[in-house]
């Protein structure tokens, strides 16, 4: 993106319709991202297996904890290089960027090689049992191991590229990975077809994930002159320089999904001790609750570059009204999920899978859970603020809490106050008392900031 729509976008369009501009695109592409990882488990629920669906489950553990390499290098580097565009600094954003880029494809190639050689206790770690290992091997295989560096690179690329304003591009690669995967996975996982089932989910996710990180390099090479996205290795030698600064801010938001792993692990741990249709039911909820979580993260991933920048140009009154706008889209779409989700259940859980005991598991599962959205659609835009304004400890505390520290004790507590039901509660608390905290920190700062 050349210099004058830079400048347009985060200086001079109205807040309304910059911050319209930068999210929508960003909404769009997490809507289609998480169509196509629900379109794994709806595909796998087809064949009417259970096991099939509980190694999609196990799994996700290992493939979020990628998420977490992305977010460290992706969102650190994007709050960077829009700090640094605001500062008008467009060589040290091309040496960010490129540090970026490099640093999440190094962590990427060594987590799929260490989970090459501990796959067996990581996976019994994460619930698996001598009936469901073989299968959520096969899945984990192409989409943690062979699939993993472009896992990471396909989401790192598209944070770096919104963080100049390219907003539209960002979402254009990630959809397209997205699209190709659901077009791929009935080919791959019904038996009607190629028929691997779950094996054959993992497979569709891989390429799809290939193909988008291919698109995302062409572009940045075909746009090279106007851009700052620069993944030139000659700019590593400036990685000292700014590791720290991109390690800062990616930390909170990577330790948050690094902590969600062994939230999530734990939880399907919990829950594995009663049935398999019952981890088969997690999975589904799982999947159901990301509507309002994508729909969040694509608000606040289309705010980050926009507050990062006007924090770094000095403009705090744009960067207020464009955090004010960004949170009241998030809650409000969170408040429709959770009608929706507590009046139509059991209708929903249905459409993954027919077993009637795992829609039964599934309907109580998502009626509790669904009561943390609107605290959630809140703290994932507050973490973002912190990150886009470089306050590290309190995007740490906030994340933290978040998942990790409350999640595990509340789970003990929970499952022997109400066994199995009591755990789906753990997170509608967790997000009420993180709200709390993001929100005192929060106002501590803009106390802070009105008495300079």
């Amino acid at each position: 993106m050349n210099a004058a729509n830079r400048t347009a976008i985060f200086e001079t369009l109205p807040v309304h319709q910059a911050v319209c501009k930068q999210i929508i695109p960003a909404i769009v592409s997490q809507m289609i991202a998480l169509i196509y990882n629900l379109a794994d488990t709806y595909f796998v629920g087809m064949l009417n297996d259970p096991h099939q669906t509980a190694a999609i489950t196990i799994a996700a553990p290992s493939f979020v904890m990628l998420t977490a390499i992305s977010n460290l290098f992706g969102v650190g580097g994007a709050s960077a290089i829009a700090r640094a565009l605001g500062k008008k600094q467009t060589l040290r954003a091309k040496q960010i960027a490129s540090v970026s880029f490099w640093g999440g494809l190094i962590c990427a190639c060594l987590f799929s090689l260490v989970f090459f050689i501990l796959s067996r206790p990581i996976l019994f770690l994460c619930g698996a049992t001598e009936e469901t290992f073989e299968l959520t091997m096969g899945y984990a295989k192409y989409v943690v191991i062979l699939g993993g560096p472009f896992t990471v690179l396909n989401t790192l690329l598209a944070n770096l590229i919104r963080s100049e304003g390219s907003a539209g591009l960002a979402s254009f690669g990630v959809s397209l990975g997205g699209i190709i995967n659901i077009v791929l996975d009935p080919l791959f996982v019904l038996p009607q077809f190629i028929g691997l089932g779950a094996v054959g989910a993992g497979m569709a996710t891989a390429l799809s994930n290939v193909l988008a990180t291919v698109f995302f390099l062409i572009s940045l090479y075909r746009m090279r002159k106007n851009s700052v996205i620069h993944i030139d290795p000659k700019y590593l030698r400036y990685a000292k320089l700014h590791l720290k600064s991109i390690l800062s801010v990616g930390f909170p938001s990577a330790v948050q999904y690094a902590l969600t792993v062994v939230a999530i692990a734990a939880q399907a741990k919990f829950v594995s001790k009663y049935a398999t249709e019952a981890v088969a039911a997690l999975g589904i909820v799982k999947k159901l609750d990301q509507l309002p979580l994508y729909f969040s993260i694509g608000v606040s991933s289309g705010l980050l570059p926009l507050l990062a920048y006007n924090y770094a140009s000095g403009n705090q009154t744009r960067r207020r009204k464009s955090f004010r706008f960004g949170c009241m889209i998030s809650l409000s779409f969170s408040l429709l999920c959770l009608v929706c989700y507590e009046l139509f259940a059991p209708q929903l859980s249905a459409l993954f899978i027919e077993d009637a005991t795992t829609i039964s598991y599934s309907a109580g599962f998502l009626r509790r859970m669904v009561t943390a959205m609107p605290m959630m659609s809140l703290c994932y835009p507050m973490i973002i603020q912190f990150q886009a304004m470089g306050k590290v400890k309190e995007s740490l505390i906030t994340s933290v809490l978040r998942k990790g520290v409350l999640d595990i004790p509340l789970l003990f507590l929970m499952d022997r106050l109400m066994p199995l039901y009591g755990c789906m509660w753990v997170q509608p608390i967790v997000d009420s008392i993180s709200l709390i905290v993001a929100g005192t920190l929060y106002f501590r700062l803009k106390h802070n900031e009105s008495m300079t």
